[in-house]
């Protein structure tokens, strides 16, 4: 039998659940785990990203 995934979930108009302190805590994982603290903007945007397409269907991902 195969599992189906649970994620990406439908895209939703607004999540108030997706928020910067979401992403903080998850730099803060990173950090536990022994990996450098993202800190530059540029990476922190990067990782919302990454983020944000795991969690959340878009219009090109095809069907589960």
């Amino acid at each position: 039998m195969t599992e189906q995934r649970v994620y990406p979930l439908p895209r939703p108009d607004a999540d108030r659940r997706f928020t910067f302190g979401l992403l903080i805590d998850i730099a803060e994982q990173f950090t536990k785990h022994g990996y450098p603290r993202p800190i530059h903007s540029r990476d922190l945007v990067a990782l919302q990203q990454a983020l944000f397409r795991f969690l959340y269907a878009t219009d090109h991902q095809p069907p589960r």
